[in-house]
């Protein structure tokens, strides 16, 4: 459904959660999207419906992910690699995840396990539960983060920076906080033309791609 999305419900191993699903039919990528330790399906400074919908006129499929038990990494995991097989369910064959805060360490275990999943990004994520990081390549690594943050510092994100391998992109908004709602507009087209590519590129060309967008940080204004 076009607009808004659909409501769906995916069952999982500990009962069922739900998502609001922004697909056409056949569809063969997805992006899934995840809030925070609270939960939510609207993401830092609500990015994740326009992303959704500007994902979805590229033929992409957006899922809204919302967590049955917030806040507890093992079940929250759990919801994103059963949010994936249900998308499978419904032809998709490549994913990229995108998890906010609390999130990064979600969607950072989740796809080191999914081998649907072709790349991960994360907004301003905490460290505790990212021991996967470094078991993440060759899929994609997308830091974003504010140097004002003062929830989870930018230390953070360069932190997994530091442990993960290629390929692996961080970038900094300046004097920004821990939602990034003064790049809004920026982050809104960085994860857009991130997930574009990785998409929208067969297999084997986006690993090609992927190997030639690794290894550098830059500051966005």
């Amino acid at each position: 459904m076009v607009g808004r999305g659909s409501r769906v419900e995916i069952p999982t191993p500990g009962g069922t959660t739900f998502g609001v699903l922004h697909a056409l039919e056949g569809a063969r990528t997805a992006f899934v999207m995840v809030g925070g330790a609270g939960g939510g399906i609207h993401g830092p400074a609500g990015i994740y419906g326009d992303l959704a919908e500007s994902l979805l006129r590229e033929g992409v499929a957006g899922l809204r992910l919302e967590y049955r038990m917030p806040n507890r990494l093992t079940e929250c995991v759990a919801d994103v690699l059963a949010a994936l097989e249900y998308l499978r369910g419904r032809g998709v064959e490549r994913a990229a995840l995108v998890g906010w805060s609390f999130g990064g360490a979600v969607v950072i275990e989740a796809g080191a396990q999914s081998e649907v999943v072709v790349g991960i990004a994360t907004v301003a994520s905490q460290t505790y539960g990212t021991v996967s990081v470094g078991r993440l390549a060759p899929k994609r690594l997308l830091l974003l983060h504010g140097t004002a943050d003062r929830t989870l510092s930018d230390r953070c994100s360069r932190e997994l920076y530091a442990r993960a391998r290629e390929p692996k992109e961080l970038v900094l908004y300046p004097g920004d906080d821990h939602g990034l709602t003064r790049h809004r507009r920026q982050v809104i087209e960085k994860l857009l033309g991130w997930s574009r590519e990785l998409l929208s590129a067969s297999p084997t060309n986006g690993s090609r791609q992927a190997s030639r967008h690794g290894g550098f940080i830059s500051t966005e204004e």
